[in-house]
């Protein structure tokens, strides 16, 4: 009973927006999302960094060779993710004008 008066009123709320205002909602959301996935990977990427975390257990010298391979690696993903982390935080920032173009033709 609870579930179907939840989901009359979610339905009346999208019956009453228009396709600006959801695809503005709807952009935020997708915002979000990105910076959602991107900061464990950006935390992770800027805890590797650390000599600590990348000298292998038991060595007192870090491998030269192999140090660089791997902070090449942790350094990409980390830059990768912060894109996506910028990308999702242009998104909600600009969600409105981005609505605004897709729509430009209808009322709001």
């Amino acid at each position: 009973m609870i579930l179907a008066e939840n989901k009359t009123a979610q339905l009346a709320i999208l019956n009453h927006m228009k396709s600006k205002q959801l695809a503005n909602v709807l952009i935020k959301i997708l915002g979000l999302y990105f910076c959602l996935c991107a900061i464990p990977s950006v935390i992770s990427g800027i805890v590797a960094l650390f000599p600590s975390f990348v000298t292998p257990t038991g060595a007192s010298q870090p491998i030269v060779g192999k140090i660089n391979d791997i902070l090449f690696r942790v350094l990409s993903l980390a830059i990768g993710y912060g894109v996506l982390a910028m990308a999702g935080i242009f998104l909600i920032i600009k969600s409105r004008k981005i609505a605004e173009f897709w729509f430009k033709n209808e009322d709001e």
